[in-house]
């Protein structure tokens, strides 16, 4: 599968959203993000902070992108919490088709979480070999020496 057209700023859904191009319920937005509802929500409440700049992904994002992205993503889930009362909120944030990035412009999935939702973990978590993620654990430390 292809995703080249949708990498482009001039392509991308979420940069003709902040263009208002395309129609969105916006629930936060300041001068470099914006956070507006999900069409598809995993749950009711389900919104999508973001950079207004065109970023593909994480590795796109400078420092400050992602902490002015998370800024916006922790006033929304504040404001979750207080309005939508969730038993509980995921955090979801995906690069590449592997890790199912659908949209490829960076965005912050704020799930509200509710104990009937029934959704599930997408993976089953079960005790690692130390000695891998030791190896692992020093492989990357290697890249900030």
């Amino acid at each position: 599968m292809d995703a080249t057209p949708a990498t482009s700023e001039g392509h991308c859904v979420f940069c003709k959203i902040v263009r208002g191009e395309i129609p969105s319920t916006k629930v936060y937005e300041d001068e470099r993000t914006l956070c507006f509802m999900d069409i598809n929500p995993a749950t009711h409440g389900h919104c999508l902070a973001i950079p207004k700049a065109h970023r593909e992904n994480i590795h796109a994002m400078t420092e400050a992108d992602c902490l002015e992205v998370m800024s916006t993503t922790k006033r929304v889930a504040d404001a979750i919490r207080e309005t939508l009362k969730p038993d509980g909120l995921n955090l979801l944030q995906a690069n590449g088709l592997q890790a199912f990035q659908t949209v490829f412009h960076f965005h912050m999935h704020i799930i509200p979480r509710y104990n009937d939702d029934s959704i599930k973990l997408p993976w089953i978590p079960r005790q690692g070999d130390m000695d891998v993620i030791r190896k692992n654990g020093d492989l990357i430390r290697l890249f900030f020496k």
